[in-house]
């Protein structure tokens, strides 16, 4: 794989001597996990979360390649089926021993969590398990499925004597927290800190940390100055703006690395009347986000020059897919789309709005690096052609529910937003299946589809992929399905996110592509 970094993988000056720690550890984050429910919602800071407290049958490094977890081997056995070996004496917190019927029932559990803002069953939908003895675990699929592996990656492991059965206000007042994981929970007092303390039993390299807390420190300056005064020992997301400043303090210790996270729009594909868009002077329309030619013109409206150099102070890499170079299933034919207004405004006009229309663009503002400027960029560039855009942003607590299940009938509410998705599975069908694919609970596709989009010709193009065992036609294939769903403009790619975390000297972290902050990802140097 390849991977870039803007500033090297790690900044640190060596002038000073390192300063003695202790074996408590706390973390300033800039996005707080919505819940300690590691089933209820797919979102990075929840999964990042999870990885402390529960385990997986594979984990992932920091590259997201695959690593023995809770399994110790796995390996398909015919064209339908993986064998999954177990790992055999490791126990939950509360002394229960791990075996495989804790993994049935996760399987059942981690795509049925009520109200759920994204669902797992993207990755578990199509796929069951069956118990062959206390350590041996079959995972069927209706065709062959080479994914497998990636795929059960992505899914943690609760107990089925309390876990499968708690709710998520019994894992969020630690009643039903119990795992196998490095750390045990403590406590969660949502906006103010999440405390874990090590386990002493764990299977696997005992942590060096005798108690973690993690902080939500929303405001990037107060992470900083958190940082400096000494409040918190490391921090994740360093403000773009104080990325150059930060690397020449001598008691500062940078960590960066390219993310998998593509920050991108999605637009309403479905709906006539969609209700943030409207004819100019705030009247009705027929929407016209339903048209190839507006939405190649929103993507030839935005400057991504603009944003990376300006918004993202140059820490960000434009997009024109799915994910960026070195991952699996990228297309070698894909460029970002380059700025061209005059052009935008010709389409505009060819489509039948030579005076543009009224649009509102949605997104969080505390959930990806420098989100609200983001938006509120794309608002004025979009204004600029003759698409009069409002800009609406909120805390994503409440952003996440609203875009996935705010209209009528749990439907996603909002016409355009902004929005942000890192590849859980480390390669390209994670966000194909997720975001592009046609919605289809009981598939577990498309579950954040929030824009609609359905095309059969990409769905027919996807599954031929999921079902390809050849890894090279494989990759192939689902390089032409970014291709089929970027030329229809199903969704709208502008940058890749670099991740920056910052320490105290004497600290380091290993960057992660997947952008989890891990209490056990920090070593001293």
């Amino acid at each position: 794989m390849k991977f870039g970094s803007i500033l090297g993988p790690v900044l640190a000056s060596t002038l000073m001597a390192v300063p003695a720690f202790a074996e408590e550890l706390t973390i300033g984050l800039a996005s707080e996990p919505t819940a300690i429910d590691p089933h209820f919602h797919n979102l990075g800071p929840n999964n990042a979360m999870s990885r402390h407290i529960f385990d997986r049958l594979i984990l992932q490094n920091e590259r997201q390649q695959l690593e023995p977890g809770l399994a110790v081997s796995w390996k398909p056995v015919d064209d339908l089926t993986w064998e999954f070996k177990l790992r055999r004496g490791v126990k939950f917190h509360d002394g229960s021993d791990f075996d495989a019927d804790d993994v049935v029932c996760t399987w059942d559990r981690a795509p049925n969590v009520p109200n759920s803002p994204s669902s797992f069953g993207t990755y578990t939908k199509g796929k069951t398990v069956e118990k062959i003895d206390d350590h041996t675990v079959h995972f069927k699929s209706a065709a062959p499925y080479p994914l497998m592996a990636n795929d059960v990656s992505t899914i943690t492991i609760v107990s089925d004597e309390g876990g499968c059965g708690g709710t998520t206000a019994e894992f969020n007042d630690g009643t039903a927290a119990v795992g196998t994981g490095p750390f045990k929970f403590v406590d969660y007092t949502p906006g103010d800190s999440i405390v874990v303390e090590r386990n002493d039993d764990y299977w696997g390299e005992r942590p060096i940390w005798s108690k973690v807390t993690f902080k939500p420190i929303k405001s990037g300056p107060a992470r900083v100055a958190a940082l400096l005064a000494g409040d918190v020992d490391m921090i994740a997301a360093v403000p773009t703006a104080d990325v150059a400043t930060l690397s020449r303090n001598d008691r500062v210790s940078l960590s960066q690395g390219v993310s998998n996270r593509v920050i991108y729009l999605h637009l309403d594909h479905a709906r006539a009347d969609s209700p943030y868009v409207k004819a100019n002077g705030g009247g009705p329309i027929d929407n016209p986000l339903r048209k190839l030619e507006v939405r190649r013109a929103i993507s030839m409206a935005i400057n991504r020059d603009a944003i990376v150099d300006r918004v993202m102070e140059g820490v960000a890499i434009k997009a024109g897919q799915l994910l960026p170079d070195g991952f699996f299933g990228v297309s070698d034919n894909l460029a970002p789309v380059e700025y061209d207004p005059d052009g935008a405004r010709k389409l505009l006009a060819q489509a039948g709005y030579p005076d543009g229309f009224e649009l509102t663009i949605h997104g969080p503002n505390d959930r990806y690096i420098n989100d609200a400027k983001v938006a509120e960029a794309i608002g004025q560039m979009l204004t600029r052609v003759g698409i009069k855009t409002a800009v609406e942003t909120m805390p994503r607590s409440v952003y996440f529910g609203r875009a996935s299940r705010g209209g009528p009938n749990d439907t996603p509410e909002f016409s355009f937003i902004l929005v942000g998705w890192g590849a859980g599975s480390g390669e390209a069908s994670s966000p194909l299946k997720s975001l592009i694919a046609t919605h289809a609970p009981d598939k577990g596709w498309g579950a954040s589809n929030r824009g609609r989009y359905s095309n059969p010709r990409f769905d027919a193009l996807l599954e031929r992929a999921l079902s390809t065992v050849d890894a090279d036609r494989r990759d192939r294939l689902l390089a032409e399905a970014t291709e089929l769903a970027i030329g229809d403009v199903a969704i709208i790619p502008t940058h890749y996110q670099v991740s920056t975390w910052g320490a105290r000297k004497g600290l380091k972290y290993a960057a992660r592509t997947d952008e989890f902050t891990l209490a056990i990802g920090v070593s001293k140097e």
